[in-house]
């Protein structure tokens, strides 16, 4: 694997990635589009391959999905940087756009593709689900 590292806008928080994330998606969840104003591309990571130096803020609240999500971004420049899922506390999502080197990573599918505005731009070849995936194994 090639170390993946990533940081927030202002630097004040960065991290590395210790293992190859188990997938890469883009969210067309509403929330994502408040977050990134458009589809977000995510890595799901195992909690303890994520590294992370600097304070984080969160903020907590009930996603689409029904699961009670937290959000985690720096407190200084307000870059979202990862999310966790309370039932789930094993995965972490890490904001791709984040990393050192977004180029280093290729999403394999669109979710939550029935939220996606009209104007989305869904690449034809990417698998496509309509609400939450299961998660990997």
């Amino acid at each position: 694997m090639t170390e993946r590292t990533g940081r927030c806008l202002c630097g004040a928080v960065s991290f590395k990635l210790a293992a190859e994330p188990l997938a890469a998606r883009i969210c067309w969840c509403r929330d994502c589009q408040h977050l990134a104003a458009n589809g977000s591309v995510n890595l799901f990571v195992r909690t303890e391959d994520l590294v992370v130096s600097g304070s984080l803020s969160e903020y907590t609240k009930k996603a689409d999905s029904g699961d009670e999500v937290t959000r985690q971004f720096c407190p200084s420049c307000g870059s979202h940087l990862f999310g966790k899922v309370a039932t789930r506390p094993q995965f972490r999502v890490v904001r791709a756009g984040n990393l050192d080197d977004p180029s280093s990573i290729k999403p394999h599918m669109n979710i939550w593709v029935a939220s996606a505005p009209g104007w989305a731009c869904l690449d034809p070849t990417l698998e496509r689900v309509e609400h939450q995936p299961q998660p990997p194994k």
